[in-house]
């Protein structure tokens, strides 16, 4: 049956070959195995159940917590041609039925349903008549009480299972620590032990925190790197929404609100411009998100601290869903802390303790100095072997030489020290700069020795100074008060036994350091495509990213692909959508490479030969080329005087553009036996192509990297020629 589903993943979705963990994941459902999937956004966890879906002989039933998730799911399989529907409040009464009808017909692979409606009576009593093969349980998270979006529904979805014992069931989410991860397992009754936990780390996201000091400034200031850019903006409050909105309209940014105080039809208006591409931005509450599978955000910024972690997570997962770069960056301030402890205090019990908890990891996220990544990824469990990224602010530093601030940090230390270790870092700035507050004097803390002691500084570069305190785990902060005490590390300092390092300037964000890298592509004809893609869209009443992602767009302005055999092998473009719209992409290319003088009528993998005059060709097309064309590696590391891994990395990044590679005399260039060899290849096949690390980790390093990427490319070589064949 997995050969079956390697044909259906070309054939109707347009991949090449399974992402790291689906082809497990998808082994293990077809022999009806309970299965936890723990996948970021983006990593394709839908594909985990839609294909088996379309290889089961009944119906898959998927629960989805939100209509806009349904529909966006749904609009996206009927483009691949496959028969899905949902039931909700969002049909008319005479399409419900109709609807109805078509499923008790067999007509129907996949049902969309949100638990509410499942667990209606009535669709129970529909349901017992057919043949259901798989309960697909999207947002998993929900389930549990330790979930930051806790559903009670969630919760009841145990006797669906009950009511269906033969069907298979798959829970699907992208956010969860191990502790959540168990509490799914019990809920939902599964017995064994069949969990998939890919990695938690999303490498195209660029993390960056920055103190919250004037924010409007330092949006306009950030979105200029982003023009014409897709982009979210998250804030705390409908005010905050509504205002920070309307400001940007008014500077002429391209921005709608989104929050649940708007008009039904106003906030549904608002998230299809979005989503249609006709608005760049949306402002919105964490009310905005779940449901949107839009692939091209190329920013998420947080305007106010979110909740934990999770909410963190999920949210910036709105960004690069298309595995290009993207930025996320959050404007940090302790002030957003007293809002949410606000809320915090209305709770009680559990839900109280858990909240606490969550609100206090997130904040020893924001003021670490370390690895952001690092951070991120140990909170949900995953152990990782790099020490830095490269991918957050922290790893790519301040710009600055580190300088001794030890004087400030005895300052204010000892001031701490002396009003007891009760007060906020607000209160001893004030002492410090020697204010003549009611607050101050009503303690008599300007009679303190401190008292004046830091007045040559400004206000701001106090709180910059202890911002680093806290962050160099001098100072411990109570979360819910913003009190401060001294550590054991503290008393060090305090004693004259240690040094302190750090910045005595506030540095600008630096938004520069983070470069987005998009891919080599010909721009101009990448616009003319897009605004095609739009049309056609507007006129299939449907999201751009449903007719092709802009992946997909970005490839065909690479290589130019003349032919429905070179546009068939472009990453995306499926058996529907090439008798759909391949003629018309087809139509377009071929006039542009006319009036560009690009040769016509070309293969895929000519389609590079010769790029306009005003571009380089890039080496890894001509390598691929000239390898296919019977010139041996030895002459190319000759002719372009590099190293044998070079020329593999070229090899690689050629098939991942769409190009083929013949693996003749290829494996020649291993010097492993050949057992190690179909070690190696088993590898790849259970752990997926996509990282050489856990490839590395399962080896026990046993296998060279450079054996790794060698290998790699005769899998993937392989597994392409196998898909072409079937």
């Amino acid at each position: 049956m997995i050969s079956r589903a390697k044909t259906l993943l070309k054939k109707i979705f347009g991949y090449a070959d399974f992402r790291p963990l689906q082809e497990n994941i998808i082994s293990n459902v077809l022999l009806k195995k309970d299965t936890l999937v723990i996948m970021p956004t983006g990593a394709g966890k839908s594909l985990c159940y839609q294909i088996p879906a379309l290889i089961f002989d009944g119906l898959t039933i998927v629960v989805s917590p939100l209509i806009s998730l349904m529909n966006d799911q749904v609009e996206q399989l009927r483009a691949w041609g496959i028969s899905a529907v949902y039931l909700n409040s969002s049909l008319p009464k005479k399409e419900y039925q109709s609807t109805k009808v078509r499923i008790r017909r067999g007509e129907v692979k996949l049902l969309y349903m949100a638990p509410e409606t499942l667990l209606m009576p009535g669709i129970l009593t529909f349901l017992q008549h057919l043949t259901v093969s798989c309960i697909t349980i999207d947002e998993a998270h929900c389930i549990s009480e330790w979930g930051h979006e806790f559903r009670p529904e969630y919760r009841q979805l145990i006797e669906i299972r009950r009511q269906f014992p033969k069907a298979v069931c798959i829970a699907l989410t992208a956010t969860a620590t191990p502790r959540v991860q168990q509490d799914i397992k019990t809920s939902l009754g599964f017995e064994s032990d069949n969990s998939f936990i890919a990695s938690f780390n999303r490498e195209n996201l660029f993390l960056q925190i920055i103190p919250k000091t004037d924010p409007y400034f330092q949006i306009i200031d950030f979105l200029k790197k982003y023009p014409d850019q897709s982009g979210i903006i998250y804030c705390f409050s409908r005010r905050q929404v509504d205002d920070l909105s309307a400001d940007l309209a008014s500077d002429g940014v391209s921005v709608l609100p989104y929050h649940a105080g708007l008009d039904d039809t106003i906030r549904k208006n608002n998230q299809e411009a979005f989503i249609r591409d006709n608005v760049r931005i949306i402002v919105a509450t964490i009310a905005f998100g779940m449901g949107i599978n839009k692939p091209n955000v190329r920013f998420v910024i947080h305007h106010d601290l979110p909740k934990n972690i999770e909410s963190y997570y999920q949210q910036i997962g709105r960004a690069g869903r298309d595995g290009l770069r993207a930025h996320c960056l959050l404007l940090f301030s302790y002030g957003d802390l007293q809002k949410i402890n606000y809320f915090i205090r209305q709770m009680s019990g559990q839900e109280k303790r858990a909240a606490k908890q969550q609100l206090n990891a997130l904040v020893k996220f924001a003021e670490s100095r370390t690895c952001r990544r690092q951070r991120l990824l140990s909170y949900f469990g995953e152990t990782v072997s790099f020490q830095k990224c490269g991918m957050c602010d922290n790893c790519l530093g301040p710009g600055k030489p580190l300088e001794d601030i030890t004087a400030q940090a005895q300052m204010f230390l000892s001031c701490v020290k002396r009003t007891g270790e009760s007060f906020g870092a607000g209160h001893i700035i004030d002492i410090l700069r020697g204010s003549e507050c009611k607050k101050v004097k009503r303690f008599g803390h300007d009679r303190l020795s401190t008292y004046g002691v830091g007045e040559d500084y400004s206000k701001k570069a106090w709180q910059h100074y202890s911002r680093q305190f806290i962050a160099l785990d001098l100072l411990n902060q109570d979360s819910e008060h913003l009190t401060l005490q001294l550590t054991d590390k503290a008393w060090q300092v305090l004693k004259n036994r240690e040094p302190v390092m750090g910045a005595h300037i506030p540095v600008a964000a630096d938004y520069s350091k983070f470069n987005s890298a998009e891919p080599d592509y010909d721009p101009e004809l990448f616009d003319i495509l897009r605004k095609k893609r739009k049309e056609l869209a507007d006129d299939a009443d449907v999201p751009p990213y449903v007719i092709f992602p802009d992946r997909t767009l970005m490839q065909m302005a690479s290589f130019y692909p003349c032919t429905k055999e070179a546009l068939g092998r472009i990453h995306g473009v499926g058996r529907v959508k090439m008798e759909s719209y391949g003629s018309i992409f087809i139509y377009l290319i071929n006039r542009y490479c006319d009036k560009k003088n690009i040769p016509l009528n070309r293969t895929f993998q000519q389609s590079e030969r010769e790029m306009r005059p005003s571009r380089k060709m890039r080496r890894f097309f001509i390598v691929g080329e000239a390898y296919n064309n019977g010139e041996s590696i030895a002459a190319l590391m000759e002719r372009y005087r590099v190293k044998k891994t070079t020329i593999i990395q070229h090899l690689y990044r050629y098939l991942q553009s769409g190009g083929m590679v013949s693996i003749n005399g290829l494996i020649d260039h291993s010097s492993l036996n050949p057992s190690d060899r179909q070690r190696v290849l088993e590898a790849f096949h259970s752990l997926g192509t996509e990282r050489l690390g856990p490839v590395y980790d399962a080896l026990d390093g046993e296998i060279s990297f450079d054996e790794l990427h060698l290998l790699r490319i005769v899998y993937l070589a392989d597994a392409m020629n196998t898909v072409e064949s079937e």
